[in-house]
């Protein structure tokens, strides 16, 4: 992908957060806008350095390290980069990659239908097995803590 596809893709998925934040969790939309900025940059930086440094590493290493050199207490923009991005909701984000996870299974979709039967039952086994194994591990987490 070029770096005008990725800008034309954060555009469309920061407008997918910003409204996610303000349905599902009652923060306002202007309030939102300078969180979902900064994921943005920090997004296009990790892109724009993935392709300049040599090194083949994934383009999720290079936005995470970005991430964590802006918000970590040395920076000196990391007090305006944590209040800005703790507006956002966790689940507002996951709600767009949700829908584009969706977008890419339905595009592929023959390829699915051509691997027979037996993908469907180990789908359901793994996303079964995932959820009771979060399920067990938030209950000990939320006994231990008290929280319940």
């Amino acid at each position: 992908m070029k770096m005008r596809d990725w800008t034309f893709l954060l555009i469309i998925v920061s407008i997918i957060i910003i409204v996610s934040n303000f349905v599902g969790y009652d923060v306002a939309m202007m309030e939102s806008i300078p969180g979902v900025l900064i994921l943005a940059a920090i997004t296009l930086i990790g892109y724009g350095a993935s392709k300049v440094i040599p090194l083949k590493m994934p383009m999720i290493l290079y936005v995470s390290l970005i991430g964590l050199i802006v918000a970590c207490p040395i920076s000196p923009v990391s007090d305006f980069v944590i209040e800005q991005t703790g507006k956002i909701s966790f689940m507002a984000p996951v709600t767009a990659v949700g829908a584009f996870a969706g977008i890419a299974m339905g595009k592929d979709l023959k390829a699915f239908k051509e691997q027979s039967w037996k993908m469907v039952l180990i789908g359901i086994v793994v996303f079964t097995g995932t959820f009771f194994g979060s399920a067990i591990v938030a209950q000990i987490v939320l006994k231990l803590t008290n929280a319940i």
